[in-house]
């Protein structure tokens, strides 16, 4: 008791300083994001509640508003709060990344802190307002402050702040792009929580390094940017991914891909365990590529061994057998870097079953390449193209540099948009799934499945597949066979589809039962 109230002591004469007026900022910030709603409260309309956020309607704006409670602090609660942060910053040793849970970090912390406040009734803090002084203090401690409630929200997509005095704004996976009551009023909030984030990543930002890009422990990614590079202030973008991955009855349930196309391509990606089909994901940013590549590791068979390789690590596969490698750019001392190529190269002799890239971009494409043409069967990964023609283009022109003789090694392209329709809003779609033909010097493309905008359909062609000829010769079955245990992996997703199953635990448990079941007949 004594050592808090020596401590309490110590942070009153601090904030009585006018040198740390800075300290008062924060409930300038708060009392203002409170007073936003309240200007536009008369005449919007409720779209939706869950939890503690609020959907509305504003009239007269596009976009919908995102509310969530704002506390609306004077400075006299603003310099208790800050108070009993210093002193729980002081007292609380846990080292928050060491508790990945962050519902258990979050609970941790938040006991720590009520334990503060109820055994320090000289802080003073109201008994009606204990719940928020608790919250704000373990958001800036654990956190990042306004917008952990954004992060903590799993219906998000992205967290996007583009410059002080301006709204937050995110990408609901249901009402997209929204508005929200959080604003920064200073540049100087805005670059304390990308200071935080860079610290957690042993990353430096400074006009030197004016760009950050990082992962966050629990797999969040982060690109934060700060003058001269972002002309108006700093700016911060938080790509955010459900905490339980989608499945591939997901995605049939979202009509991006059809149960058909879905079969077909466990069929490729499995290869009915003789010749797996070596597949690229094509298409433009958050179009979902890295969703689908995620779902079609799933149909990998667990006894393979998988190394994955990624810019910054995304993929969550249910298998054992998984090493994960990742980029990592130079240090703050410039040293250290560790390329997708290098990567690559590395992975090579750790003798996998399989290769997946996260993304191809750069020399690491060549790379991969020469392992697929080695051997290395069943290789997977996603690239920045909006057709499959386009896909070969960016392939064999620089910086990937790829032989068109290489490209003989590539079975599919599988194409996927992200579309604005106007009766159903933005929808994800597999448009294309091309097969890599031809001559070695000059491969062709024919299509396997096609999509319909019209119809918003997707069907699969009359073309021949080279490919089930090619599963012919390594299985020894004949087409009507190798057409029927298409069907019957179409019949199991179905099944899932109608029963509700698809959490990630019941569907990768229906796939690696369906081999099973196979092996033993």
């Amino acid at each position: 008791m004594a050592y808090l109230e020596e401590l309490l002591r110590e942070s009153k004469r601090k904030a009585a300083k006018p040198a740390k007026k800075r300290a008062e900022e924060p409930a300038a910030k708060v009392e203002e994001e409170e007073a936003r709603p309240e200007v536009v409260e008369e005449g919007k309309t409720l779209v939706a509640s869950y939890d503690n956020v609020k959907v509305y309607k504003v009239p007269g704006d596009p976009l919908l508003l995102y509310q969530i409670p704002v506390p609306h602090l004077d400075p006299q609660k603003a310099t208790v709060i800050n108070t009993v942060r210093e002193i729980a910053t002081k007292v609380i040793t846990i080292d928050p990344l060491s508790i990945k849970d962050m519902d258990r970090r979050y609970n941790v912390f938040y006991e720590k802190v009520s334990d503060i406040i109820d055994s320090s009734p000289e802080l003073g803090v109201p008994v009606h307002d204990r719940e928020l002084f608790i919250k704000a203090v373990v958001q800036d401690m654990i956190g990042y402050g306004i917008l952990d409630p954004f992060i903590r929200d799993d219906n998000l997509e992205e967290v996007m702040v583009i410059g002080a005095n301006k709204p937050v704004y995110v990408f609901h996976r249901q009402y997209e792009m929204m508005k929200t009551n959080a604003v920064f009023h200073t540049d100087e909030g805005i670059g304390e929580i990308i200071d935080k984030i860079a610290r957690q990543v042993g990353r430096r930002i400074d006009m030197q390094n004016p760009l950050l890009d990082a992962r966050l422990p629990d797999g969040t990614r982060v690109n934060a940017t700060i003058p001269p590079a972002s002309i108006e202030g700093p700016t911060v973008t938080i790509r955010k991914f459900k905490r339980e991955p989608l499945t591939v009855i997901d995605l049939v349930a979202n009509k991006t891909i059809t149960a058909e196309l879905a079969a077909f391509l466990w069929t490729c990606v499995d290869g009915m365990g003789a010749k797996p089909a070596n597949i690229l994901i094509a298409g433009g940013t958050a179009s979902g590529k890295t969703s689908t590549l995620n779902v079609l590791s799933m149909f990998i068979p667990s006894r393979e061994r998988i190394v994955t390789i990624e810019d910054t690590g995304e993929l969550n596969l249910p298998l054992e057998h998984w090493v994960r490698l990742e980029a990592r750019p130079p240090g703050l001392e410039g040293t250290g870097e560790i390329t997708l190529d290098m990567l690559m190269k590395n992975a090579l002799r750790m003798r996998p079953d399989r290769i997946i890239v996260g993304e191809v971009r750069r020399d690491e494409a060549y790379t991969m390449f020469v392992a697929l043409n080695t051997g290395h069967d069943g290789g997977m990964g996603t690239v920045h193209a909006n057709s499959a023609p386009e896909t070969i283009v960016r392939l064999t022109e620089p910086p990937m540099n790829v032989p068109r003789i290489m490209l003989s090694a590539l079975n599919f392209i599988v194409v996927q948009h992200k579309i604005f329709d106007r009766r159903k809003g933005t929808i994800r779609r597999v448009t294309e799934v091309a097969e890599v033909m031809g001559t070695m010097e000059k491969p062709t493309l024919q299509p396997v499945f096609a999509w319909d905008p019209a119809a918003d359909k997707l069907t699969r062609t009359d073309n021949i597949i080279q490919y089930i000829q090619t599963l012919q010769r390594y299985t020894g079955l004949d087409k009507r066979d190798i057409e029927a245990e298409i069907k019957d992996r179409q019949k199991v997703l179905e099944r899932l589809l109608a029963d509700g199953k698809h959490d990630m635990a019941s569907v990768s448990k229906a796939i690696q039962d369906y081999y099973m079941r196979k092996r033993a007949a």
